[in-house]
């Protein structure tokens, strides 16, 4: 539906209502808005919330809207009636204002259902009419009750003629959208083989997902990608309080440090240490990386060297590994990776040290 935003509505405590026609500081009266009616099939607060959620994110996909619900530039109101099971006809609806956030939509939804089932098993009617939402008392409260078409008093706008939306402008439209959330949650799943959890966290926000894709473009472990974004770069974002267009970390940045970590110049811990410092200065991996000395150590002669000083340096323990004990595997490694300031390359230790204690064994 085409609707106009007429004025601001502001209910008294008391009852009673203040109109403001001029909107002062928001210019918003007299500014066409749209209103998309869904089929009266959800049953639940938590639907409905899901509901409004999954219309928040396309229209911030589409671009056409923030979605911010507490700024006023997208009200969700619920018109609400319980029938009896088995039944087809709908009870008599109150619709609910005031909700200004998805957990009102949810909570006040949940509350006037409880309202309107404990009127009806005690033998009670609801009343037809709009009801608000208090946030701070979790009620519902009575705001208008003529509720039927002749109240609002609708008449025709001559200079608004009729709308003619052809069948072929609406194929066109489509054709022109871009890739809608769920389309892309898909196609993360079959291209990149990611699970239907990290698909879907990737594709919640459309930002997230191109960058997300910008990375995949220089480096083609979409797994590995995936991984990095959602359990390191999201920590930093939600430690640092930036969302994916406030961080000075790069897409091509990311994929240099994973390059790094898949060329074995530097392990997965350092390019962490790595990450959080690209995040702050904003620097490459590659610089960060040569300026500090992080480059791992990968020549054989090195990392043979050292563990050759631990294992002799540690007997009783080498001993005590090698009749049985093998948990002080880590141990050794543990070890090494101190005494190399954590710059050995790991899978080069574990492999050394598995030799060294063979050739001790015998």
């Amino acid at each position: 539906h085409m609707e106009e935003d007429t004025g601001k509505l502001t209910h008294l405590e008391g009852g009673g209502s203040l109109v403001d026609y001029n909107r002062s500081g928001v210019h918003r009266s007299g500014v066409p808005l749209l209103e998309i009616v869904s089929e009266p099939d959800i049953h639940s607060g938590e639907e409905a919330r899901a509901y409004g959620l999954k219309i928040r994110q396309i229209l911030r996909y589409l671009g056409v809207n923030s979605g911010d619900m507490e700024k006023g530039v997208l009200r969700v109101e619920p018109n609400i009636s319980l029938r009896p099971l088995g039944t087809i006809a709908f009870g008599k609806r109150t619709e609910l204002k005031n909700l200004n956030s998805f957990k009102a939509l949810a909570d006040g939804s949940a509350y006037e259902i409880a309202r309107q089932a404990k009127i009806l098993d005690a033998g009670g009617e609801v009343i037809q009419e709009t009801r608000g939402w208090h946030d701070a008392k979790r009620i519902t409260f009575s705001q208008r009750s003529k509720e039927e078409a002749e109240d609002y008093r609708y008449f025709p706008e001559p200079d608004l003629p009729p709308l003619q939306i052809s069948d072929e402008w609406i194929v066109a439209v489509g054709a022109a959208l871009p890739e809608l959330p769920d389309a892309k949650i898909t196609r993360y799943q079959m291209d990149y083989g990611l699970s239907e959890y990290d698909a879907r966290v990737l594709a919640e926000e459309k930002e997230v997902a191109a960058w997300f894709e910008e990375v995949v473009a220089h480096f083609s472990d979409a797994k590995v990608v995936a991984n990095w974004i959602l359990n390191n770069l999201f920590q930093l974002m939600n430690e640092h309080k930036q969302a994916i267009g406030e961080i000075r970390v790069t897409a091509s940045g990311l994929a240099e440090l994973l390059q790094l970590v898949a060329a074995n110049t530097i392990n997965n811990n350092t390019a962490k240490e790595v990450l959080a410092e690209m995040f702050v200065s904003g620097e490459s991996a590659e610089a960060i990386v040569a300026a500090k000395g992080l480059a791992q150590i990968s020549d054989e002669t090195a990392v043979s060297a050292m563990i050759t000083t631990i294992l002799d340096q540690h007997s009783d323990q080498v001993a005590a590994y090698i009749n049985g004990k093998e948990q002080l595997r880590g141990w050794f490694v543990g070890q090494v990776m101190r005494l190399s300031k954590g710059k050995a390359n790991p899978a080069l230790v574990n492999k050394i040290l598995t030799e060294q204690i063979e050739q001790r064994r015998s």
